[in-house]
């Protein structure tokens, strides 16, 4: 019952979606980037990303890059800062 809940239950699956939710990062907004400037060196994974963002967790099609999410142990300090 309890792999039931926690594999397919839509109750589960609403609590992961919005921790998912908001562990995400974007590039795109004010100030920031637009789909069509955005070139392959901006999608691509940074040096710098490795222990503060997913490298696998990105949407497929024209935000493929420009949105990712937090790795497991990366944290946003207090001054805005992703750290581990």
């Amino acid at each position: 019952a309890i792999k039931e809940f926690f594999g397919t239950s839509q109750l589960s699956q609403f609590m992961l979606s919005g921790l998912t939710h908001k562990r995400r990062l974007s590039a795109l907004g004010p100030g920031g980037l637009s789909r069509e400037r955005a070139g392959l060196e901006v999608r691509d994974v940074h040096p710098s990303h490795y222990g503060r963002m997913c490298p696998i967790e990105t949407p497929e099609g024209p935000n493929i890059g420009l949105i990712g999410s937090l790795s497991v142990y990366a944290r946003v300090n207090p001054f805005g800062f992703i750290e581990t």
